[in-house]
């Protein structure tokens, strides 16, 4: 991106802001951390105290929540809802048998833990979850809330929507590689998109308005009992999707719906073009070999090319 930008971190992971209008960054960087402050009071899984840790220690009961947590969980079932269950908000539990347990910059290596691993939560288990908007949530008995799979997307939309009230000119926002547009002006953003934080981009795409999202297996990766984990599970097995795609970067009309994309495809593997083809979805997929997929009216990158 160009134009005027501030980077700082939150979630536990980078945030970059830019806007049109250098006078209002200052405004833009406050809102972001404002917004992503209380996101992380309320739906964390890492913090004691978070409203989410609260339900996941009362599977099967009502527990009042600040309705901030429940709008999150609406998300995230509407995502469940609209990939049949593969991007799930119940995989908490497997998770933390898996070894994440704690925000992934203090994850360390484990070994083999007591007890016997659980089932995953049957792939229908989202539908009975309990949503009372003025502020209460009930999840299934023997399940625990996970999510990763929309949060930072999700919470992406949330400062777009502040920017769209609170700004004048056209801003952006990415929460860990998800990205937001605010109040577009037609003019678009440049956007530069790469599989680590750190390395160099691979591609660069022009976004004018909506979401954009990208879901790797190369990043959040740990070890337990010598074996190697990514944190995109498929709901069918309770384990990590199978490496058919690395990564995969995904446009729609918010970024959490991007964020549905792109998750659901790494879960998917081989079925995720036909899929994202089906739901008219613009992607761009990178194999394990590094091979480079397109679909839909993604461009030629301007760096690397599209296969």
């Amino acid at each position: 991106m160009s134009d005027v930008s501030a980077t700082f971190r939150a979630l536990g992971t980078s945030v970059f802001v830019a806007v049109r209008d250098p006078g209002e960054l200052a405004r833009a960087r406050h809102l972001a951390a404002q917004v992503l402050a209380d996101v992380d009071a309320t739906c964390s899984r890492f913090r004691s105290d978070s409203d989410l840790s609260r339900v996941n220690a009362h599977p099967g009961e009502w527990v009042e929540v600040d309705p901030l947590l429940v709008a999150a969980v609406e998300v995230a079932v509407a995502a469940a809802r609209a990939t049949e269950g593969l991007v799930h908000p119940l995989l908490g539990r497997r998770l933390v048998e898996l070894g994440y347990d704690r925000d992934f910059g203090t994850l360390v290596e484990v070994g083999d833990r007591e007890g016997v691993e659980s089932d995953p939560p049957e792939l229908l288990a989202w539908a009975r979850i309990g949503l009372d908007p003025t502020g209460a949530l009930r999840i299934p008995p023997g399940t625990a809330l996970d999510l990763g799979a929309t949060g930072k997307a999700w919470a992406a939309d949330l400062i777009g929507s502040a920017y769209d009230e609170h700004l004048r000119a056209s801003a952006a926002v990415s929460v860990g590689g998800d990205l937001r547009i605010a109040r577009p002006d037609g003019r678009g953003w440049q956007v530069a998109i790469s599989e680590r934080p750190d390395a160099p981009p691979e591609a660069l795409v022009d976004l004018d308005r909506g979401g954009l999202a990208t879901s790797s297996t190369r990043v959040r990766r740990w070890t337990r009992a010598g074996a190697r984990h990514h944190h995109v599970l498929d709901p069918r097995t309770g384990h990590p999707a199978r490496e058919v795609w690395r990564t995969v970067t995904a446009t729609g009309a918010t970024c959490s719906a991007a964020n549905t994309a792109s998750t659901a495809s790494i879960v998917l593997g081989g079925e995720a073009p036909s899929w994202l083809a089906d739901h008219g979805v613009t992607a761009r997929l990178v194999a394990r070999d590094g091979a480079v997929r397109t679909v839909g009216s993604w461009p030629v990158d301007a760096i690397g090319g599209a296969a």
